[in-house]
């Protein structure tokens, strides 16, 4: 019988060393819920004293402030039913500490010499953790909002610079039809096809959502679509314009070169590499990459070089323009016979000091 005493006294002292020991506030309750055991923990947070706690209700407890209905809600309805909860949330102006956000977990323990039970329950502040997440979650929403409007007032600069460029291109057709002199005339009409382009080349690139990243294949066969429809159109026989290209990827700023650089590419050789109608007529677009070295071919089945125009005529705007670009990329322009035709190379083999910076 003494043994058994000293025993359960004994079990008593470490029940209560354990629980001290807990950082978090920590109590023991028994069927009515009134304190057995409340850790140093909890009397610190809280801000109460033993002779206040212990056998007391814990409803009870500093004047009622534990008297939360979402805490009785958990051990008079749930823990009854589920015997252990996890993470209960609670939030609750609590005196002296003001409002606090309490994860709580419960577990019911039952004895196989009794009918009596207790009740653990542990508690976790995690008011300064929810601030933070509030935080961040309002500081996500107005990254939100500010690329909402940062999009809108993109498309609506897209829009205005489309509606610029057509404006122009009107004029200058406009300005093509009175002039007298067949030269100017001529020019005229030039500009007009290269305002064209650059509207064409901005409208595809913007066309997706990601204007980051643009996937090349995609971008080259719209842009020649478009370029085939205005400049081939339905004419019989017509010239067939194809490309080919792999997954490969661009920046933005690239994708800019690379559409005027094929817009240029192709109107010389849709205009001067078949001077005559011809069924087998064919210009190609082809692009191959492999990491950051990549090479862009415009090529046709025309005339050849020396009896054509289907490059730019050396020192001409179109040489320039196209010049300007490829040095923009750091690549290298290569005029090639291709039998029966012309072969134009853009090649570009990045340099270390071309290669982006390791992370």
């Amino acid at each position: 019988m003494i043994d058994s005493i000293v025993a359960t006294a004994d079990i008593q002292a470490l029940a209560t060393a354990i629980v001290n020991t807990i950082r978090e506030p920590f109590l023991v309750l028994d069927a009515d819920f009134r304190v057995i055991i409340a850790s140093r923990s909890f009397y610190e947070t809280f801000k109460v004293k033993p002779e206040h706690t212990h056998g007391l209700l814990l409803y009870a407890l500093g004047d009622g402030q534990w008297d939360i209905p979402g805490l009785r809600l958990l051990l008079e309805e749930i823990i009854p039913q589920q015997s252990a909860i996890d993470d209960f949330e609670v939030e609750h102006d609590f005196p002296g500490l003001g409002r606090r956000t309490m994860l709580l977990n419960a577990q019911m323990v039952r004895y196989e010499s009794s009918a009596d039970l207790t009740i653990l329950l542990a508690f976790t502040d995690v008011t300064a953790r929810r601030v933070v997440e509030r935080d961040r979650e309002a500081l996500l929403a107005q990254t939100e909002e500010l690329l909402r409007q940062k999009r809108v007032l993109l498309q609506e600069m897209e829009h205005r610079v489309a509606n610029c460029l057509q404006i122009i291109a009107s004029i200058l057709l406009l300005k093509a039809r009175t002039v007298t002199s067949d030269e100017s005339r001529q020019h005229l009409r030039d500009a007009h096809e290269r305002v064209m382009s650059v509207a064409a080349v901005q409208s595809h690139l913007h066309a997706g959502d990601d204007v980051q990243q643009i996937v090349v294949r995609d971008y080259l066969s719209k842009l020649c679509a478009s370029l085939s429809a205005s400049m081939i159109g339905g004419a019989e026989p017509s010239p067939v314009l194809e490309v080919i290209a792999d997954s490969g990827v661009i920046g933005s700023a690239q994708a800019v070169s690379f559409g005027l650089i094929v817009t240029e590419l192709v109107i010389n050789a849709l205009k001067y590499a078949f001077p005559s109608d011809r069924p087998d007529a064919k210009v190609l677009v082809t692009y191959a990459s492999q990491g950051h070295d990549w090479r862009l071919t415009v090529s046709d089945n025309g005339v050849g070089k020396i009896e054509s125009d289907a490059t730019p005529a050396k020192g001409g705007l179109g040489t320039v323009i196209v010049d300007a670009l490829v040095k923009q990329l750091g690549a290298r322009l290569d005029v090639l016979d291709a039998p029966p035709g012309v072969s134009i190379a853009i090649t570009r083999t990045a340099t270390p000091s071309q290669l982006p910076a390791a992370a």
